[in-house]
């Protein structure tokens, strides 16, 4: 019996439609009502994100995404529209590749649709972020799943988890880094978007989360879906790969939202520390991002610099992230076939 096509389902994040603010408000508002973004309970989370945070955030939001937009619009979208315009190419009429983002537009649900339209006989699921967490690969797994429980006939489903230590993806970055001296730096941070502390405790069913001294160092089974191990792992495996010491670099953590403790440390305590100490040239990498963004393009080149600068710094150097190299397209296509 011939089966119909196989489908991929490329998912990122999100974007707003556009910088304005109405848009942004948009944005922020489906993204921290997501009960695995800010997970309290239902009633004070929409309190909390309608009555203050989006319509607080969105105009600062919103000046930020003016600096990031270009004429073609989000680079997120770009590259993503990028990624799966290459990966249909590569894979060939064997797949039907759908991009969604998590949030706004295209959704997955379109996308699905699209999918199921096709009457594919399976679909792959594959997140564009290389380490776990419940707040982004998680909330992506669920969405899938609430959609397709609705359908009559489901097709075979298979997730890809996490690709944190994927030789092919993290050579990629490699390569970005050797554009650089990296030698020539003072010290390399590899800085990773960060997620609460009370959400990596309530992933571990094993009593271990910063329980126990260097928990992140080694992956473990009690530790396989903790984030914050998986982005150790990456961190010392880049590392390894550029010939660096432990003295040479520090993994740390950006993006904080809220007073409660995120993991740690802080990318912008670390960056202040290092100015204190007489660093005056800094390599920074982004390994959670695939894709050059907002949290890359404007938090660490232009935001931190900037700080940097008033603290006796000099410089701070982004390694680009995959977007839509062709190296990182042959990786997808790896893991998308042997998954």
């Amino acid at each position: 019996m011939k089966k119909g096509s196989k489908g991929l389902l490329v998912v990122n994040l999100g974007t707003p439609d556009s910088p304005s603010r109405y848009d942004v408000y948009k944005y922020l508002k489906q993204f921290l009502t997501d009960k695995r973004v800010i997970d309290i309970p239902w009633i004070f989370r929409n309190l909390l994100v309608r009555g203050f945070i989006a319509p607080f955030r969105s105009g600062s939001s919103a000046k930020l995404y003016k600096e990031l937009w270009t004429a073609e619009g989000s680079p997120l979208k770009i590259y993503g529209v990028a990624v799966v315009e290459k990966l249909k190419e590569k894979l060939g009429k064997e797949y039907v590749v759908e991009l969604a983002m998590r949030y706004q537009s295209p959704s997955i649900k379109s996308a699905v649709d699209k999918l199921l339209a096709k009457n594919v006989s399976e679909i792959v699921v594959f997140p564009m972020f290389p380490h776990y967490a419940s707040a982004s690969t998680g909330s992506v797994h669920e969405e899938v799943m609430d959609i397709l429980k609705r359908e009559l006939a489901i097709p075979s489903l298979k997730i890809i988890n996490s690709y944190h230590d994927n030789e092919d993806m993290l050579n990629v970055f490699v390569k970005n880094a050797n554009k650089f001296d990296v030698k020539s730096y003072d010290h390399i941070l590899f800085s990773f978007h960060g997620v609460p502390q009370s959400q990596m405790k309530k992933t571990d069913r094993c009593d271990h989360c910063i329980k126990v001294e260097g928990c992140c160092n080694t992956i473990t089974e009690k530790n396989q879906f903790c984030y914050s191990a998986q982005c150790h792992d990456t961190a010392f495996i880049l590392a390894d790969k550029l010939g660096l010491s432990k003295d040479d670099y520090t993994i740390c953590f950006q993006s904080r939202l809220g007073p409660d403790p995120w993991i740690q440390p802080y990318t912008i305590k670390v960056i202040e520390e290092l100015a204190a100490k007489g660093v005056k040239k800094i390599l920074a990498f982004s390994p959670a991002f695939t894709s050059d963004c907002l949290e890359t393009t404007i938090e660490i080149s232009d935001e931190y610099q900037e700080e940097f600068e008033k603290w006796g710094g000099e410089k701070i150097d982004l390694v680009p992230s995959l977007n839509d190299d062709p190296d990182w397209i042959n990786a997808i296509c790896k893991m998308v076939l042997t998954a």
